[in-house]
């Protein structure tokens, strides 16, 4: 005999879909409006400094791809001329006719 099973034994319920959850949401984005306007003199002075302070962060972060400066060894640069094909009638850099 099979008994009917109720959806919200299951599995838990997403505390943002109750209305407490709501509340929560709606109790922080009043909390942030009038921290903004309150502080917003302090955050606007701070933008100079948090501009010349994303130049370095921008170095160090941006400069991870490509393994740093200084540690090539000679077998990972490239040759010079080494992209173009060699031709068999070339000779001291003189083509033959």
């Amino acid at each position: 005999m099979k008994h009917p099973t109720s959806s919200q034994g299951d599995e838990p319920r997403n505390l943002w879909r109750t209305r407490y959850g709501v509340g929560l949401m709606v109790l922080g984005a009043v909390a942030a409006f009038f921290l903004f306007v309150e502080h917003r003199a302090h955050l606007f002075g701070a933008l100079p400094f948090l501009l010349i302070l994303a130049c370095p962060l921008m170095h160090l972060f941006m400069h991870r791809g490509h393994g740093g400066h200084g540690h090539h060894t000679g077998a990972d640069q490239p040759q010079p001329g080494a992209d173009e094909p060699r031709r068999p009638n070339q000779e001291n850099g003189h083509e033959s006719q």
